[in-house]
């Protein structure tokens, strides 16, 4: 009997992850699915990743230093309109999504990519330029963290994994 359950959740398992990255290609308007979690990539049918370096948006926080449990405001500037974005903080030492949001602009929703709430996407296709968001550092020390943003412009043009400058995490030895 416990090898028939093991098999059915495996099979569950399969048609979830399945599901959500077919939903994804059809449904984008509604937000980044959880395959995009890792290389933060849009999954659109002929997507075009265009360079970080020409990009015309901007990630940014006016923190340099932080403590954990500490609250950071972070600011997306846009000087174009785009429809889609997913941000996250990473870990400089090794990539890893760290800390959770807890404030997130209409427009937009929490994702748990390994966490409750560790990264945000937007809810909708609306016209996006100007975003705020707040994001805690958790209460044990992870090190010095940035911000990256993938932004979708149209169905076809895309930039992916924009940084912010390094937040530096205080008293590290």
């Amino acid at each position: 009997m416990e090898g028939g359950k093991r098999a059915h959740t495996t099979i569950a398992g399969w048609a979830c992850t399945t599901l959500c990255l077919v939903s994804y290609a059809a449904a984008f308007s509604h937000g980044a699915s959880l395959s995009a979690c890792t290389d933060m990539m849009p999954r659109h049918l002929r997507a075009q990743l265009h360079s970080p370096s020409n990009n015309y948006v901007t990630v940014h926080t006016n923190m340099s230093f932080y403590l954990p449990g500490d609250k950071v405001p972070v600011t997306v500037r846009s000087t174009r309109d785009f429809m889609g974005f997913l941000l996250q903080a990473r870990k400089v030492s090794n990539d890893e999504i760290a800390g959770t949001f807890v404030f997130i602009p209409p427009g937009s929703k929490l994702l748990t990519c390994f966490e409750d709430g560790d990264t945000v996407t937007h809810s909708d296709k609306s016209l996006k330029r100007n975003l705020s968001f707040v994001w805690k550092a958790p209460d044990q020390p992870i090190g010095d963290i940035k911000f990256f943003i993938s932004v979708v412009q149209s169905y076809f043009v895309y930039w992916a994994k924009i940084e912010s400058a390094i937040v530096a995490q205080r008293g590290q030895n």
